[in-house]
């Protein structure tokens, strides 16, 4: 069954709910309750749920539809994006469905998805779902770890995301996208996705792996294609397990064995080289992963799990976040002015330190992370049975918590289709806070976002949240800002490709090509040079 992609012009934002005494937007019973939202005396949580386990008596979440032993699969497979969206318009904040009768809940109330990421992170684990989809891929790397497991990895590998070893990268993500800039000719027709994903991986390879991988490109190449069409949603066989002998899950399996294989020859070169001349060259991803294998506190099938999960997960989101990023910039020529103007008043091409400066820009790529999340899902499961939105949910069940849904819910946010930057910039407020990788705030407690007050914290989660947050969340902002930053200097973007559609896979992911025009500045533009926009 081919899937239906979801437009932005196609998509229908959820109506909105009625405001109770206090203002805020609920989705209220028969009898007036409201278990999302009814909240203790302090404010800090839904009254019934603050440390409690479910209770028996507690009421399930609406199912509503739903085929016999399919169960919603038909739905995700037509339209996986459309299908969340809907669930959360029609049932609110914590609905269930099925696939081949596995029970899910959805959650797109953003105090309960704080809930799950948050405040009872630590009663949740990735849980089964994701590890016999991705344990082929990532192995017990980081991205699926549990427990002391995953701490030990992350304590491990953070050191490589530290704030000012990520600033130390810059120069390579400004060069990449300089270089990128100098191939396009005046008027030419690019696909930005495609041009996005050379940058990201040009630059992950560079930074994080300190090694140039061009051999390996067509590799990572062919294994992202293989993981796109694995779990690309509008195939019926993207439902079935990896071990079914289906032609997909051949290619697959074969280039990822590829791509695991490359990744062994890269390490067995870098421990042959032995240790660098310069003692913080060490200090990248792989020479980080290199000495720990060295010291015993990782092994080498580890390695090379963890060495995967950042080559092919860290470059895939990137491009996906650069591509949505310069397609509605395109689309919104004012606002691409806006930003080339703040970027030209720099002294040269933007640096790390200059971002803060540049709150256009951080705000067109906020916007664009919040249209088109690249991660369209989280999953997790309760390890005990708990308790959502005034909600009983077993141990076990996959419960599924959805950025896109919740990114375009009208209940947060206003004209929730539409890319409107300007949103992040009123009454000052930034975009979300870098974070602290030493397990501080990472999505908003430092900066809570648009109109401050307005909105719950977890409207807006690209990079999920509480302990187990993206850990490139700070590595991937600063690479988009700069790069958008650095294309801005020398180029302007003209929209071709108008009625974007998107699909999910293992991301969110465009329907076909990205096209922009590209129209080439003579020198990079100066603050103080007149920009024709005609």
């Amino acid at each position: 069954m081919g899937e239906q992609p979801t437009r932005v012009d196609d998509a229908e934002p959820p109506p909105r709910r009625t405001p109770d005494d206090a203002g805020r937007s609920t989705d209220r019973g028969a009898d007036g309750s409201s278990p999302a939202t009814d909240r203790g005396a302090d404010g800090s949580g839904p009254l019934a749920e603050r440390g409690a386990a479910a209770e028996p008596d507690a009421p399930r979440p609406p199912a509503p539809g739903g085929l016999p032993l399919l169960g919603n699969v038909h739905e995700l497979a037509s339209d996986a994006l459309g299908f969340y969206g809907r669930r959360a318009a029609a049932h609110g904040g914590v609905v269930r469905y099925d696939v081949f009768g596995t029970e899910s809940y959805l959650v797109t109330d953003p105090a309960v998805v704080r809930r799950v990421l948050v405040d009872d992170h630590d009663r949740y684990e990735k849980g089964e779902m994701p590890r016999s989809r991705l344990g082929g891929l990532l192995g017990d790397g980081l991205f699926l770890a549990e427990d002391d497991d995953w701490r030990e990895q992350r304590t491990t590998v953070r050191s490589a995301f530290f704030r000012e070893r990520v600033a130390e990268y810059g120069d390579a993500m400004v060069d990449h996208a300089r270089r990128a800039a100098a191939q396009w000719d005046d008027g030419e027709v690019v696909d930005v996705h495609a041009a996005a994903t050379d940058y990201a991986f040009a630059v992950l390879a560079e930074s994080l792996l300190g090694s140039d991988v061009e051999r390996e490109r067509e590799t990572v190449r062919a294994a992202a294609e293989s993981v796109t069409e694995r779990f690309d949603t509008g195939r019926m066989t993207s439902f079935l397990p990896e071990w079914v002998p289906t032609p997909a899950n051949r290619r697959y399996r074969r280039r990822i064995g590829a791509l695991r294989s490359t990744i062994r020859t890269l390490v067995a070169e870098r421990r042959a080289a032995g240790p660098p001349a310069d003692p913080g060259a060490a200090d990248d991803l792989l020479g980080t992963l290199v000495a720990a294998a060295e010291l015993g506190a990782m092994g080498d099938d580890r390695l090379v799990d963890n060495a995967v999960t950042f080559l092919f997960a860290g470059h895939e989101t990137s491009a996906l976040g650069l591509t949505y990023a310069l397609y509605c910039l395109a689309d919104r020529p004012e606002f691409q002015e806006r930003v080339r103007r703040e970027v030209a008043a720099l002294d040269g091409d933007p640096r790390p330190a200059d971002l803060g400066a540049c709150p256009a820009l951080t705000a067109a790529v906020d916007e664009a992370l919040r249209l088109y999340p690249p991660v369209h899902t989280f999953f997790r499961e309760p390890t005990e049975a708990v308790r959502l939105g005034g909600y009983r949910v077993p141990a076990g069940v996959v419960v599924t918590l959805s950025p896109w849904a919740v990114h375009r819910d009208g209940r947060w946010w206003d004209d929730p289709t539409a890319y409107r930057p300007e949103r992040w910039l009123r009454d000052g407020a930034a975009g979300p806070a870098d974070g602290d990788e030493a397990g501080g705030p990472v999505h908003g407690d430092e900066a809570p976002g648009p109109a401050v007050g307005e909105r719950p914290e977890y409207a807006y989660f690209p990079f999920g949240g509480g302990p187990r947050h993206c850990i490139g969340m700070r590595f991937a902002r600063q690479e988009l800002r700069l790069a958008t930053a650095t294309l801005l200097r020398r180029l302007r973007l003209e929209p071709v490709t108008t009625d974007l559609s998107v699909r999910a896979s293992v991301n969110t992911r465009p329907d076909g090509p990205v096209r922009v025009r590209v129209r080439t500045l003579e020198e990079p533009l100066d603050a103080n040079e007149p920009s024709d926009t005609s």
